[in-house]
């Protein structure tokens, strides 16, 4: 048997997303592994077991490891807990943490001489403005027959729908991951419940003790649920929800229970509801929904990190005062606020619906020349591209005016898996991409792992910093077969596209040498096209030397997060720091000043409409972001004055704080 003890040091603690990086690692191995915190103990491969520690930022757990495999999976479990459990690009739940304008940080509630007349209070979730006749979502109880088939046919009813339900999440994943590719892992955490160990378990246990498969699959999903809503963490306890949306969805294929179709009036409403699970939110008709509020749930649950994903308006904890309002009522729901009035006056719903029109009108005209090339008021072009993840993202990018792909993240076809995916496989991927965007270029980031994305099969000491360990292209370095296999994949595709090698995390000259040799030796080898090779800008040091560099790379593309976090020494991540790390610092905006190349732009700041005059005074010649912001972002820089910008940018250079900058814009942060 073999020990280990743990601190666990993601911001919000082993809440679902880390709880099941550190859940799949442990399925990986044959040993037994058990998780110990205080009094309890539990079986390390059950994500609803794990979940159910209430395991806080800096806690530790031990970890007890027992079997043939129990070194390889100690060391498996070392990485990916040193490396963060996953918690990169993808950030941590809280709103707190989440700094882009469309998802809003810490929600205040407002104070008690702004409440309109007929106002209710709740916590903001998601911003935006609904006006409209309220329609109440009522969840009916799903009816569970009292007769027992037998063992075997019980057993067998079970696992048909959970295959149903698997397959119907999938479908879910999918359907989410064109608007909101981080919120669609939500729904791979569902899937992941419905292969726990433990609640299939207990489930089984309670068929052999003649319950029929329906009564034994709620009776264990309450308990379970009713577990982690006892825990003192909001964040870990909001994850029964979880729970519960997993099992209603199995408990009404059981039953065969049509009733989960909702008659929608034939006009748009706003939503209320006791509460809404993550499946109610995420296949909300935006076409017959202007926004929803919540009696119950808080701005770190799945439904409101959905919510505001999609842009749905939101307000939740409203109070069970919510569920007295009469279907068909006017309502003025307000997501920044969390205020919602009831019945409003003729000029409170006059000002609001203005409001509105004039943001609708902006959204719509932006829509609609999205496929339009973004040309400053002085007839100065600047590309708009977008940051991907996989094929579909890539069509998405193509089909809503991305003119290329700025940062394509190729750590989606590392993580999740026992072993590194490989050169054909890679290989038929970029290739798929390349096609997909039809010819416009594609900035490929190689493999970007450590300090916060583990690879099980990838070995890295257990480090006390690991941000600034072994990471990125020092460690692919220091694991040239890894890198090779991706190089040769990439160069195989270029002929298909336009395609470009980036290399991130570069701290020095001679990381950069490396390798460009290793490019050009495969490219021979290949007798591949010529591409063109660059490197990210995140480190601090490769900002001070972008002179040097601008001598060799072929293109810079800013990685305006780690630059951030680099350059102001904070945690971007940190709850009570999130706000702080600003990409509009001075220190950041100078480190951004790369000279002598084409520069983009590919972290949150590329976003950021308070932001876009800054960067495009700073001369960047590319803004790359998510697939739902390309319009928008588009049609600012149509607002814009080359000219006026550079001396913005210049003024802003001059400032000592990020607040001074964005007050400088005119609108602070």
């Amino acid at each position: 048997m073999k020990q280990l003890n743990f601190v666990i040091d993601n911001a919000t603690g082993l809440h679902a997303r880390p709880a099941k990086v550190f859940v799949k690692t442990a399925k990986q191995f044959k040993s037994d592994i058990r998780v110990l915190l205080g009094s309890k103990k539990v079986n390390a491969k059950s994500l609803i077991a794990v979940l159910g520690l209430g395991v806080k930022h800096g806690g530790t757990i031990e970890v007890e490891l027992d079997g043939v495999d129990e070194e390889l999976a100690a060391e498996a479990l070392q990485t990916a807990v040193a490396t963060g459990l996953g918690e990169g690009d993808h950030k941590p739940e809280p709103a707190a943490a989440k700094s882009a304008p469309s998802k809003p940080a810490a929600p205040t509630p407002v104070a008690e001489d702004k409440l309109p007349k007929n106002g209710l209070r709740g916590v903001a979730a998601a911003p935006g403005l609904a006006i409209g006749p309220v329609f109440q979502l009522r969840q009916t109880a799903v009816r569970i027959a009292d007769g027992f088939a037998g063992v075997e046919a019980e057993q067998a009813s079970l696992n048909k729908a959970l295959a149903q339900g698997k397959a119907a999440l999938a479908d879910l994943c999918r359907q989410l991951q064109a608007h909101a590719p981080d919120e669609a892992a939500i729904f791979e955490v569902h899937q992941e419940l419905l292969t726990d160990d433990d609640l299939l378990e207990a489930v089984q246990q309670k068929i052999q003790a003649q319950q029929n498969a329906g009564q034994a699959w709620q009776t264990t999903i309450e308990e379970w649920a009713n577990q982690l809503a006892a825990l003192d963490d909001p964040l870990l306890a909001a994850r029964a929800a979880d729970v519960r949306d997993v099992g209603n969805r199995i408990l009404k294929l059981l039953a065969g229970d049509e009733s989960g179709e909702v008659e929608w009036p034939d006009h748009p409403v706003v939503v209320i509801a006791h509460d809404l699970t993550p499946s109610d939110t995420a296949t909300l008709d935006p076409q017959k929904v202007l926004g929803f509020a919540t009696a119950v749930g808080g701005p770190t649950a799945h439904s409101a990190i959905i919510a505001r994903a999609l842009s749905l308006p939101a307000v939740v904890s409203v109070g069970e005062g919510l569920l007295e309002i009469v279907d068909g009522t006017a309502v003025i729901l307000n997501g920044s606020s969390g205020v919602i009035q009831v019945n409003p006056d003729e000029a409170a719903q006059k000002e609001a619906k203005n409001q509105l029109a004039v943001a609708k009108k902006q959204q719509q005209a932006a829509r609609e020349r999205a496929a339009e090339p973004a040309i400053t008021l002085d007839n100065h072009r600047v590309e708009i591209a977008a940051n991907i993840g996989g094929v579909d993202d890539a069509q998405n990018a193509n089909q809503s005016g991305a003119e290329g792909v700025g940062l394509l993240r190729t750590e989606f076809l590392f993580l999740d898996r026992a072993t590194p995916p490989s050169e054909d496989e890679q290989f038929q991927v970029y290739r798929q991409i390349a096609e997909a965007m039809e010819g416009k270029p594609v900035i490929i980031r190689t493999l970007d792992i450590g300090g916060d994305k583990p690879l099980p099969y990838v070995k890295v000491q257990p480090e006390d910093n690991p941000f600034l360990g072994e990471r990125g292209l020092r460690l692919c370095l220091n694991r040239p077969e890894l890198m090779r296999e991706q190089l040769r994949a990439i160069l195989r595709a270029a002929g298909y596209g336009s395609l470009r090698i980036m290399f991130p995390m570069v701290a020095d000259m001679s990381e950069w040498h490396a390798a460009k040799t290793m490019v050009d030796e495969i490219r021979a080898e290949l007798d591949a096209p010529e591409v063109p090779v660059g490197i990210m800008i995140e480190i601090p040091a490769a900002a001070l030397m972008a002179d040097l560099f601008a001598q060799e790379v072929d293109f810079f593309s800013i990685g305006t997060n780690d630059l951030t976090q680099y350059t102001l020494a904070m945690d971007r991540m940190h709850p009570t720091l999130a706000g702080k790390s600003d990409g509009l610092h001075p220190a950041v905006l100078r480190g951004a000043h790369a000279a002598g190349k084409w520069v983009g732009v590919c972290g949150e700041l590329g976003a950021d409409p308070q932001a876009t005059p800054i960067l495009l005074g700073l001369g960047v010649d590319e803004l790359s972001v998510s697939v739902p912001s390309i319009a928008l972002v588009k049609a600012k820089i149509r607002t814009l004055n080359r000219a006026k910008a550079q001396k913005l940018a210049a003024k802003a250079l001059a400032c000592t704080t990020a607040r001074e900058v964005r007050d400088l814009v005119g609108v602070t942060k």
